[in-house]
């Protein structure tokens, strides 16, 4: 994102689900087994991959989310700052908070789209062209069921071998924090940026191609 722009437009290397900067193409990975059970209420998951601008940009036009909020999880409030958080001694991840409905998009949908194409989950404390903590791959499940479903997917997506390498995602706990108004919806307000045209509209435009029923 903004602090490193100029060396990740500049050295630019692609992505392990993409053919390279702006040819993302989805992983072909099959669904959860084992998902959280339809509820009539909003419910709400928690992820984090890389650069938040990407991420909420794919699942803001995903059909049922309702809201997608930028911030920070797994450290403390009082760290919770882009400033701080920068600094990669914080313990947070960039990460995104999606209010969706169940009886429209599962959680294991989502995750499913978390893994196939929002992300490489196979990186290890970043995600090209980030690199540092904050970019982890994680899943900060909401509620027990939650944990249930991600913790049987990732044992489930590592015995299909189809990412060709061992999936890096942890299961963390710890609470959210939105980041500063300046990164809400980024993507959507800045559809011109290079960081954004470079690294995220690829995956967006994967995102729609490989899930055309889900994308709104």
């Amino acid at each position: 994102m903004l602090k490193i722009l100029i060396p990740a437009v500049a050295l630019a290397a692609a992505l392990p689900l993409v053919g390279g900067a702006g040819h993302a193409k989805a992983v072909a990975i099959p669904a959860p087994a084992r998902d959280v059970p339809a509820a009539p209420a909003l419910q709400t998951a928690v992820l984090a991959g890389g650069c938040f601008w990407g991420m909420e940009a794919v699942f803001e036009g995903v059909k049922g989310v309702r809201d997608v909020i930028s911030g920070y999880a797994g450290g403390t409030r009082d760290t919770a700052t882009y400033a701080q958080v920068s600094t990669e001694r914080t313990r947070h991840a960039e990460a995104i908070r999606i209010t969706y409905d169940p009886r429209v998009v599962s959680y294991g949908t989502l995750l499913r789209i978390y893994f196939s194409v929002a992300h490489d989950p196979t990186q290890v404390n970043g995600q090209h062209p980030d690199s540092g903590p904050s970019y982890r791959s994680a899943i900060f499940p909401q509620t027990p069921q939650q944990q249930l479903v991600a913790e049987r997917y990732v044992v489930q997506l590592g015995r299909t071998r189809a990412f060709g390498k061992p999936i890096a995602t942890r299961i963390e706990r710890g609470a959210f924090y939105p980041a500063e108004a300046y990164h809400q919806d980024f993507a959507r307000r800045n559809p011109t940026h290079g960081y954004i045209v470079t690294w995220d509209k690829p995956k967006i435009a994967a995102f729609r191609a490989a899930y055309p029923a889900l994308a709104k």
